[in-house]
C-alpha cells in the first residue's frame, strides 16, 4: 500500500558552498569484506567498487594488498577502473606491506596508502611487544615510506580510544611531520561512548602539532551498538572524515553504517552544519547490491535500508500518515532510493488504511459492507503476518482467503543430472474430479517442476521473485519456498513448506494458481511460467 509523496519533504541536505564537507571513507571491501560471511571474489569486488564510486564515496578502501595475492589483484583492478574516487590500500607500518600497497595502487588516478599501528597499552604489550619509543619510530618510518609512493597518506592509531591521550598526541604529531594528511583515531573494539569521543577529538585538535593541516577521521565499531552515534559525535567535535561500510558490515558487530551516517547528516543538516557528496538516492540500490553479492540480507528493522524502514502497520500511524506524511516519517523513501512508503496491512491496521487499499483495488464498499469486510480482515490478520492484495480481493468478494484448491498435488518426482538438464513430473487433482499428469524438462529441478505445473494447469504467469529459506536447523529442517508472479497487472504470492525444496516450490506455485482461480472462476486456469 502506498501514500501520496507530495506532502512532506525531508530536510534538504544538498551541498552549499558555505557548508563544510565530511569525507566518506568506505571500507566495505576491506573491513567489511573480511568479516565472516561477507567474502567476495574479484568480480564482485569490482562491481561493488563501481557502485560505491557512483554513490559518491570520497575514498574507497579496496583491500589489504599484503593479505593475499587475491586481495592484491582486487585492489589493482579497482585502482585501474575507478575514475573519480580515491582508491586506498591498507598496510601495516612495515616496508613489505607499504611497497605491496604502492604497487597495487600504481594505476589509480588518485591513490592513498593507509598505514596503521597499534598504540594502546594493551596492544603495545600483548600484541606488539613494543615500547612507546618503538611504536613512535615505527609509525614515523611507515608514514615516511608511504609518503613517496602515493598521492596521500593516512595514519591510523589502532585502538586509539584506549590509548593514553598524551601519547596519542605525540604519535599523531610525529605522523603529521612525516607526511600524513589524514589522522584516524579508531574505536577499534567499539568501547567508547559519544561524550568520550567528543572529548578526545577536541583534545587532539587542540594539541596535535599541525592539526590545522590534516583531516581528522573517525572509524567506529558497533560492539556496544554505538558506532553511528560515536561517528556523529566525532563529527560534532571536528572530524571531517568518517570510515564506514554499507549496511554496517565489518568485524564482529560491524562498523558504522554509511547510509545511517549520511542520512543523519542530511536530515539533521541544520544541527551538524556539514554535508557529504553522497547521492543518497543510490543508498538503497547499493545496499541491495551488497546483499546480492554476499548473500547476507539486512534485518527488516535496519535503519534507512531495511524492509520496514518506510513501512507502517499500526492503525494510528497509518491514519497519521494518510493525513500528513511528516507525522511519522522524517525523510522521504525516495531520498534513499526506495520507491514509496508502504502501509502494511496486518492485525494492527485500521479502517482508514483498509478502505484506501480496497479503493485502489477497485472496491468501494458502503458502510455496512465495510463493517463486514473489516471483521473478516481482522479475523484473517490474527492468523497472518501480512495481508496481501490477493487476500483483500478474496475478503471483498466474500471468499475464504485460506481456502484450499481447486488444484491439489497428488504426486511429484524430479531428477537432475550433473552437467545436464533436470526433469520433473507432477500429478494434480482438481475439485471437479479431474486428475492430470504432466512431465517437463528444465534447467534445474525447480524449473522443471514449474514447467510441469504450467502444462498441467494450462496457462501461465510471469514469475518475478523466487526465494527458498530454511525453517529450523539440521538436515531434516523444512524449506519454505516463496514465489511472486504477475498476472492481470497484479502481483500474486504463494508459499509452500516441505523438507523437499522442490515440493515446497510446487506447493507455492499451486497456491498462486489456486488464489487466482478462486477469485476469477470464469478465467482459464493459471500456472507459473519458466524461471
Amino acid at each position: 500500500m502506498t501514500i501520496d509523496s507530495n506532502v512532506a519533504r525531508s530536510t534538504d541536505g544538498s551541498a552549499h558552498a558555505d557548508v563544510e564537507r565530511v569525507r566518506i571513507f568506505d571500507t566495505t571491501l576491506r573491513d567489511g569484506e573480511q568479516a565472516p560471511g561477507f567474502s567476495m571474489d574479484r568480480r564482485a569486488k569490482l562491481r561493488m567498487a563501481q557502485a560505491l564510486e557512483a554513490l559518491g564515496v570520497d575514498v574507497l578502501e579496496a583491500g589489504f594488498p599484503k593479505a593475499s595475492p587475491g586481495d592484491f589483484a582486487a585492489v589493482a583492478e579497482i585502482a585501474a577502473a575507478l575514475k573519480t574516487t580515491t582508491v586506498c590500500g591498507l598496510a601495516r607500518c612495515q616496508p613489505g606491506d607499504i611497497d605491496d600497497a604502492a604497487r597495487a595502487l600504481e594505476k589509480a588516478r588518485r591513490s592513498r596508502i593507509h598505514v596503521f599501528l597499534s598504540t594502546s597499552p594493551l596492544h603495545r604489550e600483548h600484541k606488539l611487544g613494543m615500547s612507546k619509543a618503538q611504536v613512535l619510530d615505527a609509525a614515523v618510518a611507515g608514514v615516511e615510506r608511504a609518503h613517496g609512493l602515493c598521492h596521500e597518506v593516512e595514519f591510523s592509531a589502532e585502538d586509539a580510544l584506549r590509548t593514553e591521550p598524551e601519547f596519542l598526541v605525540e604519535v599523531f604529531s610525529a605522523a603529521v611531520a612525516a607526511g600524513a594528511t589524514t589522522l584516524n583515531a579508531p574505536d577499534t573494539v567499539g568501547y567508547t561512548t559519544p561524550s568520550e569521543i567528543v572529548e578526545l577529538f577536541e583534545y587532539l585538535r587542540r594539541h596535535v602539532r599541525g592539526a590545522d593541516k590534516v583531516v581528522f577521521s573517525s572509524h567506529c565499531h558497533d560492539d556496544l551498538g554505538m558506532a553511528v552515534a560515536n561517528s556523529m559525535a566525532a563529527i560534532s567535535a571536528g572530524a571531517r572524515q568518517v570510515e564506514c561500510t554499507i549496511n554496517g558490515i565489518g568485524e564482529r558487530a560491524g562498523n558504522a553504517a554509511l547510509e545511517e551516517v549520511v542520512m543523519a547528516l542530511k536530515v539533521r543538516g541544520a544541527l551538524f552544519g556539514v554535508d557529504t557528496r553522497i547521492d543518497t538516492r543510490k543508498l538503497y540500490p547499493t545496499s541491495r547490491l551488497l546483499t546480492q553479492l554476499t548473500g547476507q540480507a539486512v534485518p527488516r528493522n535496519k535503519a534507512i535500508v531495511g524492509e520496514n524502514a518506510f513501512a507502517h502497520e499500526s492503525g494510528i500511524h497509518q491514519h497519521g500518515m494518510l493525513k500528513h506524511r511528516g507525522t511519522y516519517e522524517i525523510m522521504l523513501p525516495q531520498d534513499v532510493g526506495i520507491g514509496e512508503t508502504r502501509l502494511v496491512l496486518g492485525k494492527h491496521s485500521g479502517r482508514a488504511a483498509l478502505r484506501q487499499r480496497l479503493e485502489a483495488l477497485g472496491h468501494t464498499p458502503d458502510e455496512a459492507s465495510m463493517e463486514a469486510i473489516l471483521g473478516r480482515f481482522k479475523t484473517l490478520a490474527d492468523k497472518k503476518r501480512e495481508i496481501h492484495d490477493e487476500d483483500l480481493e478474496a475478503i471483498a468478494l466474500g471468499h475464504d482467503p485460506d481456502a484450499q484448491g481447486p488444484w491439489h498435488l497428488l504426486q511429484l518426482s524430479s531428477s537432475t543430472h550433473m552437467g545436464g538438464s533436470a526433469s520433473a513430473s507432477v500429478k494434480l487433482a482438481h475439485d471437479d474430479g479431474r486428475e492430470i499428469g504432466e512431465a517437463a524438462i528444465g534447467d534445474g529441478p525447480v524449473d522443471a517442476v514449474l514447467r510441469a505445473i504450467e502444462r498441467a494447469t494450462g496457462s501461465d504467469l510471469e514469475l518475478t521473485d523466487f526465494l527458498v529459506r530454511a525453517v529450523g536447523e539440521g538436515g531434516d529442517a523444512q524449506g519454505q519456498a516463496q514465489l511472486t508472479a504477475r498476472h492481470a497487472e497484479r502481483a500474486w504470492r504463494g508459499h509452500g513448506v516441505s523438507t523437499d525444496i522442490v515440493e515446497a516450490t510446487a506447493l507455492a506455485a499451486l497456491a498462486i494458481v489456486n488464489r487466482i482461480s478462486r477469485q476469477t472462476p470464469a478465467a482459464a486456469p493459471v500456472a507459473v511460467a519458466h524461471l
